[in-house]
């Protein structure tokens, strides 16, 4: 299947970067390149971009489609490890970094990557096809409450109670193993009256991924990595399409443009702690309504970028 993923927000991300002609720029979700060859299009032949990604499947993709380009170096990996990665190549500080966050439109689309609750296929959801944990893993192997706790906190499904125990009770007849499955266990859980505003399954598959691929946890060290390896005045651009993702970037940017720790009572500041980062905008960017009609998967999606100081 070709890898194929319209990128959400381009022209916007690309100006949020403020591209200098010769930086250097790190785009730690590859996917095909979409992004990343507005990127390069805007540097000369001295400046460079490195692409990162998880999926072995985006990077031969987008080796493909960036072809003709000579400045990018490809690192299959998670931005997790940026800090690391941006050591090893010798790279001390960037002028730009983009996150785009979520599942790419090939993933949804493969029907072997199980990231889909309207195609039927076995139960993965691994970004990295390397890693062990596996949605089917989640499904079939957590007790009941670490299997509601995952559906609640990183799904945010009010049905999580009832969606777990009817996990519980069909895995013990028969395992869950592929995404149909899933979904008609959670058809069976939800009331119906519920079930006409949007998929059931929506939330609980959002839940599992998360879990799968520790989204999350690894957004939440990985931003304050990225700016640690900004230079003054480099920027760092994320996108992000749920309310989870949102409020760890929100809160991020907001604790390193204001880190006093002081009590409101304190006439002065004396703890020290300076700005790290200046908000570019305060409000998140979201597409308009032409790219939403385009792109429906663009709906959700949310800008936010931070200036190193």
């Amino acid at each position: 299947m070709k890898f194929r993923h319209v990128p959400v927000l381009l022209q916007e991300t690309i100006d949020s970067l403020n591209i200098k002609e010769n930086g250097t720029y790190v785009d730690c979700t590859l996917g095909g390149g979409g992004h990343s060859r507005e990127i390069l299009k805007s540097l000369s032949k001295d400046g460079k971009l490195i692409g990162i990604d998880e999926d072995i499947s985006a990077i031969d993709a987008a080796k493909e489609n960036l072809k003709e380009f000579k400045n990018v170096t490809y690192i299959h990996g998670n931005f997790y490890y940026i800090k690391e990665i941006l050591d090893e190549l010798k790279i001390d500080g960037v002028d730009g970094i983009l996150m785009d966050l979520g599942v790419s439109s090939y993933q949804i689309d493969n029907p072997d990557r199980g990231f889909s609750y309207m195609k039927d296929a076995p139960l993965d959801m691994r970004m990295d096809r390397e890693n062990s944990l596996s949605a089917y893993d989640v499904v079939n192997k957590y007790d009941r409450e670490r299997l509601y706790r995952v559906l609640r906190d990183y799904g945010e499904e009010k049905f999580a109670n009832r969606i777990a125990d009817s996990i519980v009770r069909e895995r013990r007849k028969n395992k869950i193993s592929t995404t149909f499955q899933l979904v008609d266990v959670i058809k069976r859980a939800v009331p119906l009256r519920f079930q006409r505003n949007g998929h059931p399954a929506k939330r609980t598959f959002q839940g599992i991924r998360i879990e799968v691929n520790r989204e999350l946890e690894i957004l939440d060290r990985a931003l304050e990595d990225c700016v640690g390896k900004l230079k003054p005045g480099g920027r760092i651009s994320v996108i992000d399409f749920h309310s989870l993702e949102d409020r760890i970037v929100k809160l991020k940017f907001r604790k390193l443009e204001n880190p006093c720790t002081c009590p409101p009572s304190f006439p002065v500041c004396v703890c020290n702690k300076k700005p790290v980062v200046k908000i570019i905008n305060k409000k998140p960017i979201v597409p308009s309504e032409d790219e939403k009609k385009k792109n429906p998967r663009s709906k959700s999606s949310k800008l936010r970028t931070a200036e190193k100081i």
